[in-house]
């Protein structure tokens, strides 16, 4: 297939594009700073620009590209900042495609859990309904902004996105530092839940979607075995070899973290891959505990 991607040097694309590319896949980039290489297109969703021409004969299209949530403190200004470059890029992308003589077959534009907000031990599917907070607010807004795809008979598929665990960067990297320092323990009281998925098998269900016409719309891009908080810390100091005796008080976090404590730290989500299961795909990490050792054990 020919494919393009955007976000593609971020965390999850600079996994994902190797992937695709070892399995003989003409993968280019859609860029928007640096060098643009080869054969890859440009765009600036800021400007509102893209080069509609160009977009023209893909097979499938894969956007990642988004403001990361955890890079600094929530003020307003971030806030806009987040979901401007989620809901505006995607939009810009979604037209864009529409427009082209010959459009994608499916386009792949990413979403979050954070969909469904602050919800406690509640279970939750594809079927279940959004929460009302500001992240659920900017994913509303995300997965409507690809409509203008789906009007134009392209397969749009959103991955609601968990915790993405990987070796190097992301979420664990920071989680593991303070366990690394025999600092680490749970979070407030720890039975919020946290719903994730290792960048392995989050790259492999992308695949997946790209090639199981089946699967459109929302899928929940989370292992099938989510754990609480300190499940969680539990297992992650067993892998380091370190305690995780050290808990970090609620006050304390949003203290430091301000609005984005609580919906990152605190906030619980109970999530299952229903329909990502149902379509037959297979996880290769399923239980934290094994998935731990094998990402940061010594």
């Amino acid at each position: 297939m020919k494919i393009l991607v955007s976000g593609a040097t971020g965390f999850v694309g600079s996994e994902l594009l190797p992937l695709l590319q070892s399995a003989g896949h003409d993968v280019v980039r859609l860029s928007r700073s640096g060098p643009v290489v080869g054969q890859d297109r440009v765009w600036n969703p800021d400007a509102g620009t893209i080069e509609i021409s160009k977009l023209d004969g893909f097979d499938s299209v894969i956007h990642l590209a988004g403001e990361n949530i955890a890079a600094g403190r929530w003020t307003a200004s971030r806030k806009q900042r987040i979901r401007e470059s989620r809901e505006k890029g995607t939009r810009l992308l979604a037209e864009a495609l529409a427009k082209v003589p010959h459009p994608p077959r499916v386009l792949v534009s990413a979403s979050a859990i954070g969909y469904y907000g602050d919800r406690g031990s509640e279970v939750l599917t594809e079927g279940s309904a959004p929460g009302h907070d500001f992240l659920a607010e900017v994913c509303k807004a995300w997965e409507a902004a690809a409509e203008p795809a789906g009007r134009r008979g392209i397969r749009v598929v959103h991955p609601r996105i968990g915790v993405v665990l990987g070796r190097k960067g992301g979420a664990l990297a920071k989680m593991a530092l303070p366990f690394r320092m025999g600092a680490g323990g749970r979070i407030g009281d720890g039975r919020q839940y946290m719903s994730w998925i290792t960048l392995t098998d989050l790259c492999r269900s992308i695949i997946y979607a790209l090639q199981t016409e089946t699967l459109a719309g929302p899928y929940n891009a989370v292992s099938p075995n989510p754990v609480t908080n300190a499940e969680f810390t539990k297992a992650l100091g067993a892998a380091l070899h370190r305690p995780a005796i050290f808990p970090l008080p609620a006050f304390a976090a949003r203290i430091a973290l301000g609005e984005m404590a609580d919906a990152l730290l605190l906030s619980s989500a109970r999530v299952q891959p229903a329909r990502l299961t149902a379509a037959g795909f297979r996880f290769d990490d399923e239980d934290i505990t094994p998935a731990l050792s094998k990402l940061v054990g010594a």
